[in-house]
């Protein structure tokens, strides 16, 4: 079962995904950079503080708390260290594009938490093999939307159609560790719906998403656990393909990724 990231900074909405199960919370601080990298984009920069960690990991019973830090920076050290004793159960490392970041970042955690690496950059991706290794990472994620900006792509589902998620995919595993990629909307929404993206999920052997602000965007009542409940329900669906209706549906994917690239061009 895929492990639902939902970022949060509301403790009782944090209860609530806690409650259903599958979820880790993610305490996004991130913001050196962030403006100006995606200018001009209808994309989503949080307004979450360091004292929210708290607030949300103590409300959390069964579920992961993840915190995205600034890229490395003078004071990631003291960051990092805030962040840890808020109650951080895993750090998430943002725009590194080499592996001395990473090194570097995983020397000033000391194994206090353990790492995520966001790969975002065309840096990252090329010198994978590199940093792959380094001691301290539990899972490889990778951040498409920023991804494609730094490899000229035009849509945000380009390095899927072109089997670049494939190779990050095949390296961690390699490594033993945890891999995940991108967000999804809900089941029947999006330019590439949730549930095709949810399809590639499942071929790649992901074992976490990012969940979109479609799924808790306001809907009265019980609607963000009747969307869970769906994505939940398309996933055990998913799951019993064949493998020639995988490679069937990873062909229609990648021919309906290319058609939005194509149209964005235009």
């Amino acid at each position: 079962m895929l492990e639902l990231i939902q970022i949060a900074n509301d403790p009782a909405f944090a209860r609530r995904c806690d409650a259903l199960g599958g979820f880790r919370l993610f305490v996004d601080l991130e913001r050196l950079g962030k403006a100006e990298r995606q200018a001009g984009r209808s994309t989503f920069i949080s307004a979450h503080a360091l004292d929210d960690v708290a607030r949300v990991r103590q409300v959390l019973r069964q579920s992961k708390l993840m915190v995205r830090v600034n890229p490395l920076n003078s004071g990631t050290a003291a960051e990092v260290d805030a962040v840890v004793a808020q109650g951080a159960d895993l750090l998430m490392l943002p725009m590194f594009t080499q592996a001395h970041d990473l090194r570097e970042f995983a020397a000033l955690v000391r194994g206090r938490a353990p790492i995520v690496p966001l790969l975002e950059t065309g840096a990252a991706l090329e010198c994978l093999e590199d940093w792959i290794a380094t001691p301290g990472l539990t899972e490889v994620y990778v951040g498409l939307n920023d991804l494609h900006l730094s490899l000229g792509h035009r849509f945000m589902f380009e390095p899927l159609a072109l089997r670049l998620v494939d190779r990050v995919a095949r390296a961690a595993h390699r490594q033993g560790l945890r891999f995940g990629f991108g967000g999804i909307a809900r089941v029947d929404e999006g330019q590439l719906p949730g549930r095709d993206v949810l399809a590639e999920h499942l071929r790649l052997g992901s074992g976490s998403v990012i969940l979109s602000r479609t799924f808790h965007r306001g809907d009265a009542g019980d609607a963000f656990e009747a969307e869970v409940a769906k994505l939940r329900q398309a996933e055990a669906e998913l799951a019993q393909r064949t493998p020639a209706q995988v490679d069937a549906d990873t062909a229609r994917i990648a021919g309906i990724i290319q058609r939005i690239a194509a149209g964005a061009a235009a």
